[in-house]
């Protein structure tokens, strides 16, 4: 028996998708959820092994509650905007399905799923949207909690062995994500890699000095100062004109 879990804020739209599972008596639905919060929550509990992930939400969108979940299940987006279908599939998402979809259309996600799942294939995995458009917000989970945190409050972000930290004015946090992913993500004019392990924002930079040979250091108006390659002393130079 497969687990699965609806995740869209529309009553409409979760009434829709119960409807048609009803003839696939081998998938027991455990619970629906109004918005990513929920839907994170429901995840954890019942470890499902599909949800129908909604894009648009309240809150967190799906794209962003997904980077929250550690193994995350096979997924098929439901979504009324087409623009998203190359980040979803970016994700390794089993299907999309564009609102308002029919029967027929269901049933042919519902086999690409079951192909999914027979092939052992990982339908979205921790890599997910490592080529999505940048984003304008950090979503992380902090002591149970999960936290918006918007990129002007990004001072910078440290490679943290598995992890990166992101810095803030009120602390740092921990997201399991690469350097390469968020160095893909931000706003390449605001977000610039200075450092194999860093990545500032620019708009906090007061000052670049020399430090070794053909290095540098950058101070931030919060006092850190931050080590520039040579690379990274190049890029800055281009982009702040100097």
């Amino acid at each position: 028996m497969m687990k699965a879990i609806i995740i869209d804020d529309e009553p409409l739209a979760r009434s829709i998708i119960k409807e048609y599972l009803q003839p696939y008596t081998a998938i027991e639905l455990v619970e629906e959820c109004n918005d990513g919060f929920e839907g994170l929550k429901a995840i954890q509990q019942h470890q499902p092994d599909l949800i129908f992930l909604d894009i648009q939400m309240p809150k967190i969108n799906g794209f962003e509650m997904l980077e929250l979940v550690d193994n995350p299940p096979l997924v098929i987006f439901t979504t009324a905007f087409e623009e998203y279908a190359i980040k979803a599939f970016d994700a390794h998402a089993a299907d999309y399905l564009l609102k308002p979809f029919s029967k027929e259309r269901f049933d042919k996600a519902m086999q690409k799923m079951m192909l999914h799942k027979a092939n052992m294939a990982q339908a979205v995995t921790t890599t997910a949207l490592e080529t999505s458009a940048p984003a304008n917000r950090i979503v992380v989970k902090d002591n149970g909690k999960i936290r918006i945190i918007p990129l002007p409050q990004v001072q910078y972000v440290e490679a943290a062995d598995d992890y990166v930290k992101i810095v803030t004015a009120d602390g740092h946090y921990l997201k399991k994500k690469t350097m390469q992913f968020f160095e893909d993500s931000l706003p390449q004019q605001e977000f610039i890699r200075i450092h194999r392990s860093y990545i500032v924002n620019a708009q906090l930079i007061t000052r670049i000095t020399p430090y070794e040979k053909d290095s540098h250091l950058a101070l931030l108006t919060n006092g850190a100062q931050l080590p520039v390659s040579k690379t990274g002393y190049i890029k800055l130079k281009t982009i702040l004109g100097i």
